[in-house]
């Protein structure tokens, strides 16, 4: 991918109102970033706003911030890109990465928990991480304190990934700051934000989709039943992963989230020969194609038919999301017209979509 198309795919990542999930809906419909960007005013406007593409200073100067701390962008569509993340359809446009690319083709297993995880479950995680990377398997967490800091040392000799909130340049937590560099040395640093951004709270469900993208299963070590750690362990389990937890006290609230999850069908772990024995199964091999609309999405239909879907999501809509195969049935109308009304509707900011593929109205709009 030359100089052009990258920051052509920057501009249109960072342009307001377009996600992941959008991006890829013009990338397929128009072919390039590049022409996706000259298509994306008129679109705006026939979904009732304005819209303006981020500005080519600001590209640029994202190119520049991660060259300065020798970071290499990984661009949805273009070489290195992880495969098995590349077939989901909101898997980050570009990924900004320090460290051993090589890792990217390993199988990976995620091992994610508590950040107040008692010393026995640290201990416990960081074994299972050694032991999977001795295996040949990479470890994927997220950086957090606890399980996931437990689980990158042991797995930092033998090939770990750290996929984190913030910038690539960003460390956090603080204490977790010799992790990281020790990390982009032996292992391999993943960031979707651009350099410079400090992780918020809405920044970790957005990492936590990351983790489950690439691993082939998940492992959770002690969670609480309100733990970040479940999202980790749904999205897995969405994208066609493998669920696995380590069993606790139903007297530790630590323990009842990873309890809850055995309870529902997750694989239970008291060893590494569990999580093997897991990972061998045909399931596990290969993530689902989520792609079912994909050809449709290529022929949106004259311009009045979308024009009438525009008016029908917009009078049928609420504040609460509603599954997009709903939205189709409810128009009445081939599936690639109301996924382009639905587009001009979202780069207009109209609407917003959710978790699940679900989409609401945008309130004050």
């Amino acid at each position: 991918m030359d100089r052009e198309e990258q920051i052509a795919h920057l501009r249109l990542i960072r342009t307001p109102n377009i996600g992941p999930m959008t991006f890829s809906l013009l990338l397929q419909r128009y072919g390039s970033a590049a022409d996706a960007l000259r298509a994306v005013p008129e679109l705006a406007k026939r979904g009732g706003r304005t819209l303006k593409p981020a500005p080519r200073s600001l590209a640029e100067a994202e190119l520049a911030a991660n060259e300065a701390v020798g970071a290499r962008l990984l661009f949805k569509g273009g070489d290195g890109y992880p495969h098995r993340l590349a077939q989901f359809d909101d898997a980050p446009a570009v990924l900004s990465t320090r460290g051993a690319l090589h890792l990217l083709d390993r199988p990976g297993v995620g091992i994610v928990g508590a950040r107040n995880a008692s010393i026995n479950a640290q201990r416990f995680a960081q074994s299972l991480a050694d032991e999977l990377a001795s295996e040949g398997h990479v470890v994927i967490s997220g950086l957090a304190r606890g399980i996931d800091a437990a689980a990158h040392n042991g797995a930092l000799a033998g090939g770990t990934i750290a996929v984190i909130a913030g910038g690539i340049d960003i460390h956090y937590p603080p204490e977790n700051t010799d992790l990281q560099d020790a990390i982009a040395e032996t292992g391999l640093v993943v960031a979707e934000m651009p350099p410079g951004t400090q992780p918020t709270p809405r920044h970790f469900p957005i990492r936590n989709r990351v983790i489950g993208s690439l691993a082939l299963g998940t492992v959770v070590v002690e969670a609480a039943e309100r733990s970040g750690s479940l999202i980790t362990a749904r999205e897995t389990a969405e994208r066609g992963g493998e669920v696995m937890a380590v069993p606790g006290s139903p007297l530790d609230p630590r323990s009842a989230g990873c309890n809850h999850l055995i309870r529902e069908g997750a694989t239970l772990v008291r060893g590494v020969a569990d999580i093997l024995e897991c990972l061998s199964r045909p399931a596990a091999a290969d993530a689902p194609d989520p792609q079912d609309w994909r050809d449709a999405r290529l022929a949106p239909g004259p311009p009045e038919s979308i024009d009438r879907c525009r008016t029908t999501i917009l009078d049928a809509l609420g504040s609460e999301g509603t599954d997009i195969d709903e939205v189709i049935r409810w128009c009445d109308a081939p599936t690639a017209t109301v996924l382009a009304a639905i587009l001009e509707l979202e780069l207009a900011g109209r609407i917003t979509r959710h978790h699940g593929n679900r989409v609401c109205l945008v309130l004050g709009t």
